[in-house]
């Protein structure tokens, strides 16, 4: 009797799913940086030790580092192609917060079972008030094929609300929420007829149930580059809503320093504010939006800025006018690097991508390798922000953004025992974005393998075919 006992004290405890041997650990969460093994079991990391584990599938982290696998805030591409580019450049969890969607609970069906990676969304304020005005669905707008988003550049978007009218667009939103969305998404400048009370009236709304708003500023008019961050941190400060503004390269340019400086001094004044931003000096959004109002009847040079994606050629009076005809995406370059890489070296901005989506044309490298990017070239090369900073950028910092409204994210951005098994390993020597605005969607390099819920979606740096381990994060309150 003694035989059978000893050959299973040899063998020890059953193996795990997955062990992820001779990697360093970093988790931001903890300061943890050393070397260890993690085992993972159901979905869950089980173990993490000193010695190494047994499992039924071994990932060689040797020279590498184990980090959270990165959670991007701001996320267009929420489709299969975008996902395969995220996933090589080491992100698990891709959230649509800038403008969401709407309506929400067919848009969380259309994605389950589907999804390489995690996905989540907030309510569209574009999309619900196009609902409340047209009777029509816009479902997630920058996922439209191109020149097809036809409320982005229709008149529908310069109307005013009526206080009836703002009281039928809160309970839209509202039902969004009890759908699963995350908090409320604003595009502002692209609903100009969106009155500031209008804007107030949801920030209360937001307060009331306890989500986010996140934002996507109004345009600069009179009060200059700040006046829409006073905007949106006033309503904050005075509804108690929590605020995240987004892509704060884009809103502040080179009013940066002074914009970040309004966001900590409300932060320190017990405002809950957060911000983002993307590592790159060009932008991207649609050309028949709002934004380019202000373009139209400029002389050609002023257009030198614009890039259509597919062509070196920049834009001119003549085909700046025929594309906002047609519609579509379109590159704006034109801010300086000196500026981008101040903004990435703070460690308490977001990193985000604001990945344009690659399921109808490569527009934005952005959406490629925006993590790789901030790893590769402004942490190891350029040494403006240390590796530690960076990963929290990417995987504490936004899994706390939004874990008020979805506490499943209190289990994500963590390498812990108890912690989802969402997991990024690469190599920091080689770690670098591919992508550039001549080839958007070239893969990023130096991510060995990617762990989505416990299911190796990236081996060997390739992705690995016909696995759809993403999950839904949706919002958890009262009325859902």
């Amino acid at each position: 009797m003694l035989l059978p006992l000893l050959l299973v004290a040899a063998c020890g405890p059953a193996p795990h799913d997955v062990v992820i041997l001779h990697g360093r650990v970093m988790d931001p969460e903890t300061g943890l940086d050393a070397p260890r093994h993690v085992g993972i079991t159901d979905g869950t990391i089980a173990e993490i030790g000193e010695e190494p584990l047994r499992g039924r599938d071994t990932l060689d982290a040797t020279g590498m580092i184990v980090a959270p696998g990165f959670i991007d805030l701001h996320a267009h591409g929420q489709d299969p192609v975008s996902a395969r580019l995220q996933a090589l450049d080491g992100v698990t969890t891709a959230l649509e917060m800038e403008v969401g969607v709407y309506p929400v609970a067919p848009w969380y069906a259309s994605r389950e079972g589907r999804a390489l990676i995690h996905y989540g969304a907030t309510v569209s304020h574009p999309g619900a008030r196009t609902r409340l005005l047209t009777g029509i669905d816009t479902g997630h707008q920058p996922t439209l094929p191109p020149g097809q988003n036809e409320s982005m550049g229709s008149d529908v978007i310069y109307e005013a609300l009526d206080d009836g009218q703002v009281a039928e667009l809160a309970a839209l939103m509202e039902a969004g929420l009890a759908e699963g969305g995350l908090g409320y998404g604003f595009g502002i400048t692209y609903t100009p007829g969106a009155t500031r009370t209008e804007i107030f009236d949801l920030f209360e709304s937001a307060a009331a149930r306890e989500v986010p708003a996140y934002v996507h500023l109004r345009s600069a008019e009179g009060g200059g580059t700040l006046g829409p961050f006073q905007e949106v941190i006033a309503n904050a400060a005075a509804t108690g809503a929590s605020l995240h503004i987004v892509h704060l390269n884009s809103s502040a340019g080179e009013m940066a320093e002074p914009a970040l400086g309004m966001i900590r001094g409300a932060r320190e004044r017990g405002v809950d504010v957060t911000t983002e931003a993307y590592p790159y000096t060009a932008s991207s959004t649609f050309i028949e939006s709002a934004l380019f109002d202000s373009w139209v009847g400029l002389e050609d040079a002023e257009y030198a800025r614009l890039q259509w994606p597919g062509q070196a050629e920049r834009l001119n009076a003549q085909t700046f006018a025929e594309y906002r005809e047609q519609g579509g995406w379109v590159v704006i370059h034109g801010r300086s690097e000196e500026t981008s890489e101040w903004i990435v070296a703070q460690p308490d901005v977001i990193a985000a991508s604001d990945g344009i989506p690659f399921l109808h044309v490569a527009v934005h490298p952005r959406g490629a390798g925006t993590f790789a990017r901030i790893l590769g070239h402004y942490s190891r090369d350029r040494g403006v922000i240390g590796m530690m900073d960076a990963l929290a950028k990417m995987t504490i910092m936004p899994a706390r953004r939004v874990q008020g409204a979805a506490p499943a994210m209190a289990a994500k951005g963590r390498v812990q025992v108890g912690a989802d098994a969402d997991i990024a390993v690469f190599d920091p020597e080689t770690v670098l974005d591919m992508a550039d605005y001549d080839a958007p969607a070239t893969p990023s390099r130096g991510f060995a393998f990617v762990v989505v819920n416990g299911v190796p979606v990236v081996r060997d740096g390739a992705l690995v075919e016909g696995v759809f381990p993403g999950q839904p994060i949706m919002r958890e309150g009262d009325d859902r």
